[in-house]
């Protein structure tokens, strides 16, 4: 039987891939994310029946690693873990990370094994998008209205508290927005109110600059990344009136490790010629 017209197309564009890949940035860019997202759905897919067994348990993101940590290889990143033993499974606290992209997550993937315990705060939008909003429901994530910073901020102190008593993780992006724009930007109260009222340390993690990734651009390129977990800052003993300084403070000694990660990085690269377009 001879191949019909689409199967001749398909051919085509499947002969037609590598050629693209390595000549144009721009599909380049939407094909790595097609990948990303792609796998990542497939994985949620999966999952799900698996998460029914036991829905809600944090552990499940655990599992969920397992499953995902390979895609950085398929895209081309490398993430480089410091400061490992910061992450002292059996403590209580509160994560704040700076947030650049979607590509978080996978740095995320590299670090719930070695918490074991841990959830995260993510915007609601997130659980609409399913079946991954779904299955991170499942596992445990907890989804706040970014409009309703009442609602909001007594969610996240709901499960500060819940943190403590516990003993597990709660990772919170303070920036609230992504920026991919070489910068720790102004974080947003709640993590910091949060950790006060519940007694819980601070853990910050940075994640070094996105330098391959720009969406302006639509570039993607192979990158290497190194996420520093920092000693915990104490608050016992604060009040509502240490607000801003913990912040401050927070946010100060994350952008000097971020500025030298990613300036070490940057040294570290080969000179790369003008990309094909």
């Amino acid at each position: 039987m001879a191949p019909s017209s689409f199967e001749l197309v398909l051919v085509g564009f499947i002969l037609l891939l590598p050629f693209l890949y390595e000549a144009s940035r721009t599909f380049r860019y939407y094909f790595k994310f097609l990948v990303y997202y792609g796998i990542v759905t497939f994985a949620a897919i999966v999952l799900i029946p698996v998460f029914l067994l036991r829905p809600r348990n944090i552990k499940n993101l655990v599992l969920s690693s397992y499953l995902c940590i390979h895609i950085s290889r398929l895209l081309g990143l490398r993430w480089e873990l410091r400061g490992k033993e910061n992450l002292d499974k059996d403590v209580a606290c509160i994560i704040v990370a700076n947030h650049q992209s979607s590509l978080d997550l996978l740095g995320m993937f590299k670090l719930w094994p070695l918490m074991d315990r841990c959830t995260a705060i993510a915007k609601k939008e997130v659980f609409y998008a399913w079946p991954f909003g779904l299955a991170a429901w499942l596992a445990g994530i907890i989804f706040i209205d970014r409009l309703n910073s009442d609602k909001a901020r007594s969610v996240i102190n709901t499960a500060s508290k819940e943190s403590k008593d516990n003993k597990f993780k709660l990772w919170i992006f303070p920036e609230g927005t992504r920026h991919n724009t070489g910068e720790v930007h102004p974080f947003k109260k709640g993590a910091f109110h949060a950790a006060i009222n519940a007694q819980l340390p601070i853990l910050p993690v940075v994640f070094s600059s996105y330098y391959f990734l720009s969406n302006e651009e639509k570039r993607f390129d192979s990158g290497h990344i190194v996420i520093t977990t920092l000693p915990l800052i104490p608050t016992k003993g604060l009040t509502k009136d240490d607000v801003e300084a913990l912040m401050e403070k927070t946010r100060n000694v994350m952008s000097d490790v971020f500025h030298a990660t990613s300036r070490e990085i940057q040294l570290s690269l080969p000179s790369i010629g003008p990309c094909i377009e």
